[in-house]
């Protein structure tokens, strides 16, 4: 079994696509707008959803994420609280590459550097408000820990 997160863009998803696409070499692998579902009389559609992405699915590397407008009941900027989504590219050059493309119209909330625990870290909302962590994992010093861990 997998998780996989399920975002909400409340109009904006056809955009979020495009710029995960353009930013972290996102693949869309599906996308269904509410028009072509087949019409169904006890919920009508109106014409403003048409064209509203119903149901998405894009790949990260070899994540999956699905997405949707939602029922456009929430402003487009509406908050994601409560998570961040987390790359962990190979080298200090990728993950900076990362980190300037999500913090590109967004928010830096951590500069990205060299911590105690990593090679690069950074956290960042982007510019759809969705928070994002881009760790370059130490390896020497995840080896320490796991020997310090048996004794």
């Amino acid at each position: 079994m997998q998780v996989q997160p399920y975002l909400t863009f409340y109009g904006r998803a056809d955009e979020a696509l495009q710029f995960y696409e353009k930013a972290l070499g996102a693949k869309t692998m599906f996308k269904m707008h509410f028009k072509d579902a087949p019409p169904n009389p006890d919920y009508p559609m109106s014409p403003e959803m048409s064209d509203k992405v119903m149901h998405a699915s894009f790949t990260i590397g070899d994540s999956m994420i699905m997405c949707s407008d939602g029922d456009c009941s929430q402003p487009a900027g509406a908050a994601h609280a409560g998570y961040s989504l987390s790359l962990n590219p190979a080298t200090v050059e990728e993950g900076q590459k990362l980190f300037d493309a999500l913090a590109d119209g967004g928010e830096v909330t951590m500069p990205f550097g060299k911590t105690f625990w990593a090679l690069g870290f950074g956290m960042a909302k982007d510019r759809f408000g969705v928070h994002w962590m881009v760790n370059v994992e130490d390896l020497s010093q995840r080896e320490e820990l796991a020997k310090r861990a048996q004794g």
